[in-house]
């Protein structure tokens, strides 16, 4: 077996292209439990998403999670299902189109496309496309705010396999992180006060609960940022907001298995807020940059059924930034400065790649 993929043909003074792209967590193809069977084996695979022995795990994960889980999950991915299909799969195209339409207005030459890092397309096969299309600069941009080694990391990992197997290979970076960016707090902000504004503001006792995806406790103690920078979110919103300490909570949802993750939980936070008399909560999920099943059918069903049945009265959920016009700009920000430094506003110079084409020709180039 060949270590490197074959290269695609190259064509002397072809002008180096640049792109971007959009990485998601993922999702399966269909509603279905063989589905969803497929997609649970490759992210539950991943020994950064789950740090438990191989063996020990590999046992677990095909004895009893994908013998269970799958027919549950595919339930649950029906109740948020669309015509178009996944919503995280529609919201992050819809992004993706409109972040190449906002840089094409700002001058900028490049390609924006997308990629899921479990699930299709994988990041491998669109590297694949964009390689082959001549760009031979790429900038990934994760699109997780806050960074975590189960989330962020997964994708770089999957990058640095593609360029393992990659001869000729491209220029790359990756973005880090923005849970402190200022264009990502103003549109979170602006979010907010426009719901504010349709059903009215917070009253005396009323909360708005910030529910980020959660994680193992364990990754705290072993060095994982995430925790912090989700604080550091949720506080820097709640100063924009004006919101005192009392009228906000930041906890973690979607935990799993029986061993500690981040607290304070999201659901039984939700249910001792509905038996202790709080009337109203608005939630909204600062780390899912696009609308999912953890934001529609975790926190905008299950998470309403829980505090109305607890006593709650009234319950909101603030979508997701997704396609909102403050959230593309933001983004499209946040490329622009990791684009620095690559020419991707003024056209190549034709006399220069004439030149090149020519020396190359000197040398025995066929093209």
């Amino acid at each position: 077996m060949p270590r490197f993929q074959p290269e695609p043909p190259y064509r002397h003074g072809t002008p180096a292209g640049t792109a971007v792209i959009l990485v998601n967590l993922g999702t399966p193809e269909a509603p279905t439990a063989p589905a969803l069977r497929r997609y649970l084996k490759q992210f539950l695979s991943d020994p950064r998403v789950v740090e438990i022995p191989k063996a020990l795990w590999w046992l677990i994960l095909n004895g009893i999670i994908l013998n269970i889980r799958p027919k549950k999950s595919a339930a649950k991915y029906a109740s948020v299902w669309t015509d178009e299909g996944s919503p995280l799969r529609v919201h992050t195209e819809r992004q993706a189109k409109l972040l190449k339409g906002l840089l094409g207005e700002r001058g900028h030459r490049v390609e924006v496309t997308w990629a899921m890092r479990y699930g299709q397309p994988s990041v491998g096969a669109v590297l694949d496309r964009l390689k082959a299309a001549g760009h031979r600069r790429i900038l990934i941009v994760p699109m997780y705010p806050q960074y975590a080694a189960s989330t962020t990391a997964t994708v770089v990992d999957e990058a640095a396999r593609w360029l393992l197997q990659t001869r000729n290979q491209p220029e790359m970076r990756f973005l880090r992180n923005y849970h402190d960016d200022a264009g990502y707090l103003a549109a979170l902000e602006v979010s907010v006060r426009r719901h504010w504004q349709q059903v009215g503001p917070l009253a005396d006792g009323d909360r708005l609960l910030m529910s980020f995806h959660g994680l193992p406790r364990r990754s705290l103690d072993l060095g994982d940022p995430y925790f912090c920078e989700c604080h550091k979110t949720g506080r820097l919103l709640a100063e924009r907001l004006g919101l005192r300490d009392d009228q906000y909570q930041i906890c973690f949802q979607s935990r799993f298995g029986k061993a500690e993750w981040l607290q304070p939980y999201t659901a039984p936070t939700l249910h001792a807020w509905g038996q202790a008399g709080v009337r109203r909560v608005d939630v909204i999920c600062p780390g899912f940059s696009a609308d999912c099943l953890e934001t529609l059918e975790e926190i905008a069903q299950e998470g309403r059924d829980d505090f109305l049945a607890a006593g709650g009265k009234e319950y909101h959920y603030i979508p997701a930034l997704n396609e909102a016009p403050d959230w593309i700009a933001a983004l499209g920000d946040l490329v622009e400065r990791h684009l620095g430094g690559w020419e991707t506003k003024a056209e190549d110079n034709p006399q220069a790649l004439a030149r090149s084409l020519d020396e190359a020709r000197k040398f025995g180039a066929a093209t």
